[in-house]
């Protein structure tokens, strides 16, 4: 089946898929021929090839898959449920043009393989192809950015068969730059980061990561930014300057570079933690080597206390647990702060207030973690978790007590979670976010 039964469709899309399309054509043809005949007039295009390249086969078949995304680029136009999902997906497409044909501009590669003399079908096709594809215009592939953002759309709106028949075609899209002697090997993961970061930039479900996004008022970001801009900083220098195998650290290095944006500008949106609990697959693929150092991490400093502890009234404080550690649990319900790591529920009552690491919940959000504790543990024992259970979980622990009248004063709160659980680390920021439900609690007469 083509789509899923339970999905509504919008009227009238047609007409705006026509128009979006009529917009991308030409400007695909005429932004990736300018790049062209513009590197085409340099005498300083160089070319980035792997030794082991010389080994890989040409498929003189593989043009038709080669060929065929042009096609689906066309038909996913009309994949969208509604305009809001045209106008993300066209963006998409767009936002992959602008970004690959500037990366032409200012960093042009040369294809340096001959390709062999073909007739026939295949070699019509080749012979088309040449006419307006020279070899320059390598790195990121704009093929791949698309083949990306393409299968992503596909993913959505194909079942069954039709799915695991489209994951195939797509695999062979992808290997089809490299048999059709279309491109190097460089081009196929800078292609791909490509294709990911305007996935992430532009989702389909809820805001996107520059929706609303504002300067970090707090100074604690700012450092934390410019930590791990140091560190993209760190991985990018043997990346760029060194080649060869050193170009895989370019991956850490866009990673950390937007988790130093996440906590300058973009909060914890950054993320993309879903209601499910998993990051986004854009987020996922981007962050991931942030990501599996960051799960490494809260390992290493939980090694002497994985197991949460109870605090008071089944409510309990922990680590952010596997799906095996929570499955082989007695929780019902799961209260989650962590926004760099995925979470699988499983069955239980789950609820995400996602905050960055190693900063405070605001006041705001204190207030709607001791709600939403407080009804979620009418599910039976709960865990309040994020990467360590130390400090993000503590402070919304600490707000439920003080929201339901369990703790007078902040001290209390403070006292009573460090007595269950003494690895808790909050500090002054946490005070003053929670300081103004005390002090609610005071003028209400709650003791």
């Amino acid at each position: 089946m083509l789509r899923s039964a339970t999905t509504a469709r919008e009227p009238g899309l047609l007409k705006p898929a026509v128009l979006w399309l009529l917009l991308l054509a030409p400007l695909f043809f005429g932004t990736y021929g300018f790049a062209t005949w513009f590197t085409t007039q340099r005498d300083d295009v160089g070319s980035l090839v792997f030794g082991w390249e010389n080994h890989m086969p040409f498929w003189a078949w593989s043009i038709v898959p080669y060929w065929s995304i042009d096609l689906l680029y066309g038909l996913s136009l009309l994949l969208p449920n509604s305009r809001e999902e045209l106008k993300r997906h066209a963006l998409r497409l767009l936002t992959a043009q602008l970004i690959a044909v500037s990366c032409f501009l200012i960093w042009p590669l040369r294809f340096t393989f001959a390709r062999p003399e073909l007739d026939g079908v295949f070699g019509w096709l080749f012979d088309v192809l040449a006419g307006f594809d020279k070899p320059f215009n390598q790195a990121p592939s704009l093929h791949i950015a698309l083949l990306v953002i393409l299968w992503t759309c596909y993913h959505k709106h194909l079942q069954g068969l039709w799915r695991g028949l489209m994951h195939v075609w797509f695999t062979l899209i992808g290997l089809s730059v490299l048999t059709t002697y279309q491109h190097h090997f460089i081009d196929l993961p800078s292609g791909a980061l490509l294709g990911w970061l305007c996935v992430w930039l532009w989702p389909l479900e809820g805001p996107g990561p520059l929706h609303g996004a504002r300067l970090a008022a707090v100074k604690k970001r700012w450092r934390l930014a410019l930590y791990y801009l140091s560190g993209a900083a760190v991985f990018a220098a043997p990346a760029f300057y060194l080649g060869g195998a050193w170009l895989w650290l370019a991956w850490p290095a866009m990673a950390l570079l937007l988790v130093s944006l996440n906590y300058a500008v973009l909060d914890a949106g950054g993320f993309q933690k879903r209601a499910d609990g998993r990051l986004s697959p854009a987020a996922r693929w981007l962050l991931t080597p942030y990501v599996a150092a960051a799960w490494l991490n809260s390992r290493l400093w939980t090694r002497n206390n994985p197991q949460p502890d109870q605090v008071l009234d089944d409510v309990w404080l922990g680590r952010i647990p596997t799906r095996r550690e929570l499955k082989g649990s007695t929780f019902t319900a799961v209260f989650d702060l962590c926004a760099e790591l995925s979470l699988d529920p499983g069955t239980v009552a789950y609820r995400t207030l996602p905050v960055l690491d190693l900063t405070a919940p605001t006041t705001a959000q204190c207030r709607e973690a001791a709600l939403a504790i407080e009804s979620l543990r009418q599910h039976g024992p709960l865990l309040v978790c994020c990467a360590l259970g130390y400090s993000r979980s503590a402070t919304a622990v600490a707000a439920w007590l003080l929201h339901t009248g369990r703790a007078s004063s902040v001290a209390e709160a403070f006292l009573l979670i460090q007595r269950a659980r003494p690895g808790i680390v909050l500090g002054s920021f946490h005070r003053e976010a929670l300081e103004p439900l005390a002090t609610h609690m005071e003028a209400r007469g709650v003791h």
